[in-house]
C-alpha cells in the first residue's frame, strides 16, 4: 500500500491559501499571498531536502497543479523541477480534461474511488502540495497517512483553512518535529485512531 502524505504551510489560526505569492490564489479575496516566504531558513531548508529525498509521485488538486505546471517546466537545472518533470502528477479534478505537463494521469471520474484505489497499488508514496480542497476530501474519507504541518507564527483571519467545516474527528500522533531560527514549528503527524475520551472530573 502507498502512503498518502500531505505538506501544508500553515498560520496559527489554520489557514493555508497562497503561503508561495501575492498571485498564487487570491480567490475570494485573499490579499496576504506570500506570507511564508520571508520566514525561510537553513533549518527549513534542511527539512524540505529531508522531506523530498525519497521517492514519491504527486497527487494534487486541479488549482495547485495548475500553478505548479505553470511555473516547474520553465526551469532549467534546477533539482526540484528536475524531480517534477519526471514524476508521475495525479491530479483530482472534475473540470480538467487535458494536460500538457509530462507524466500528468487525470482523476476526474470518481475521484476518491481512484485515490483509493491508487493508495492500495504498489508503488512508492504519494505526497500532496498545498490542494486545500483536495485536502477536505481526504481528510473526510480517512485517506490521509501522514501530515507535515508547517505552522508559521502569524494569523490572518480569513482564507482556506487546513482543517475546515466537515472534517472528521480524529487523533493524530506526533513522530517528528523542529523549530526554525524564525519560530516556525515543522511537524509530522500519523493518523492515530479515533479521539480518545477521558475526564478530569472526580
Amino acid at each position: 500500500m502507498r502512503k498518502i502524505i500531505t505538506n501544508t504551510f500553515m498560520t496559527l489560526d489554520g489557514v493555508m491559501q497562497a503561503p508561495g505569492g501575492p498571485d498564487e490564489d487570491t480567490d475570494s479575496g485573499f490579499e496576504y499571498g506570500g506570507w511564508s516566504v520571508t520566514q525561510w531558513d537553513h533549518v527549513m531548508n534542511d527539512a524540505m531536502i529531508e522531506a523530498m529525498k525519497h521517492p514519491y509521485d504527486l497527487l494534487l488538486g486541479r488549482v495547485t497543479y495548475e500553478i505548479f505546471a505553470a511555473h516547474w517546466p520553465l526551469l532549467k537545472d534546477d533539482p526540484t523541477a528536475d524531480l517534477f518533470n519526471r514524476i508521475n502528477k495525479y491530479v483530482a479534478t472534475n473540470s480538467l480534461t487535458n494536460a500538457t505537463w509530462e507524466n500528468t494521469i487525470l482523476l476526474n471520474q470518481d475521484t476518491i474511488d481512484q485515490i483509493r484505489a491508487l493508495r492500495l497499488s504498489d508503488g512508492i508514496d504519494l505526497q500532496v502540495h498545498g490542494s486545500a480542497n483536495l485536502i477536505q476530501s481526504l481528510l473526510h474519507h480517512g485517506l490521509i497517512d501522514q501530515m507535515n504541518i508547517w505552522i508559521y507564527p502569524l494569523v490572518i483571519g480569513k482564507g482556506k483553512r487546513l482543517f475546515g467545516e466537515g472534517t472528521v474527528p480524529s487523533n493524530f500522533k506526533l513522530v517528528k518535529h523542529a523549530i526554525s531560527t524564525t519560530g516556525v514549528i515543522i511537524t509530522s503527524f500519523e493518523h492515530n485512531g479515533k479521539i480518545p475520551i477521558g475526564s478530569f472530573a472526580s
